[in-house]
């Protein structure tokens, strides 16, 4: 229990030092610093890449749970799964859109 506090605050102290380290530092400067700016293209390079990826990602996930559906052959447990492959891929594909549109919202609201 004790290690487990002392792990929480080290991390709470460690996020909350960076956070200070970043407003901070576009604070003092006139312009964002390079590094910053080199992250900020980095994580949205890697955010396009997902949305490109979990498009037919998903797709697949779909029509591997309708065809393991088609051909489960009246198998119950078989049916079950591929419910619950239709529906997991659904949903991950539902809240990567989400969170897209949140963190547009959030964006906008920055610029």
């Amino acid at each position: 229990m004790n290690r487990t506090k002392f792990l929480f605050k080290f991390i709470f102290i460690v996020i909350f030092t960076l956070i200070l380290v970043l407003v901070l530092s576009s604070q003092v400067f006139a312009a964002t610093p390079k590094i910053v700016s080199k992250l900020s293209d980095a994580f949205d390079d890697i955010e396009s890449w997902l949305l490109k990826l979990s498009t037919p990602a998903a797709a697949v996930a779909v029509g591997v749970g309708l065809f393991m559906k088609k051909f489960s052959f009246g198998d119950e447990e078989r049916i079950r799964i591929a419910k619950k492959v239709i529906r997991g891929s659904l949903i991950s594909y539902a809240l990567l859109l989400s969170l897209n549109m949140i963190l547009n919202a959030i964006e906008s609201l920055i610029n």
